[in-house]
């Protein structure tokens, strides 16, 4: 006769494995789930464009986000992670990324954002490189499920050129 702790390793063994096969068909779905984001995001004015003490160019703006985020949630999405990023080009680097606003979305009710908004972090550039520099705005969304990858994706919004003197 097996003995009490044998029959619980069995259990517990078969529910591990049939939780392992589930996990993997739930993140399996997700590859079926091509979302279609729609987002419009406009600078309105630079709020401040100033030379730091230390030299760096520190810019903030303010601008329109709307967007709807709907496709992005199914049954195993967790959270949406959504930030705003300038890419622009120097002398130094070939690519340059910069953060300007993010917002974690955990409800598809609250998918849907329309709103006006200051930068929440200040592109500040390393150097003098800012002036008359044309950059452009991006939108990177990052798709946490329950279980499963994480998928990320972008979407270019907008270009625009800041002044060519300091504020």
């Amino acid at each position: 006769m097996h003995s009490f702790g044998y029959r619980l390793n069995t259990i517990l063994t078969a529910a591990s494995f049939i939780l392992a096969i589930l996990c993997s068909l739930a993140s399996f779905s997700d590859y079926f789930n091509v979302p279609t984001i729609n987002a419009h995001i406009e600078v309105l004015k630079v709020n401040r464009f100033r030379k730091q003490l230390t030299g760096n160019d520190e810019v903030s703006l303010t601008f329109n986000i709307s967007m709807d985020l709907q496709s992005a949630f199914t049954w195993n999405t967790k959270q949406v992670f959504v930030f705003v990023a300038t890419e622009y080009d120097t002398d130094k680097n070939s690519l340059n990324q910069i953060s300007l606003w993010d917002h974690i979305i955990q409800e598809k009710k609250h998918s849907k954002l329309q709103t006006r908004v200051t930068t929440k972090y200040p592109l500040i550039d390393q150097g003098s490189n800012l002036r008359g520099k044309q950059i452009q705005l991006v939108l990177h969304w990052y798709i946490m499920p329950k279980v499963g990858r994480m998928i990320e994706d972008k979407k270019v919004m907008s270009k625009f050129s800041l002044p060519e003197s300091y504020t």
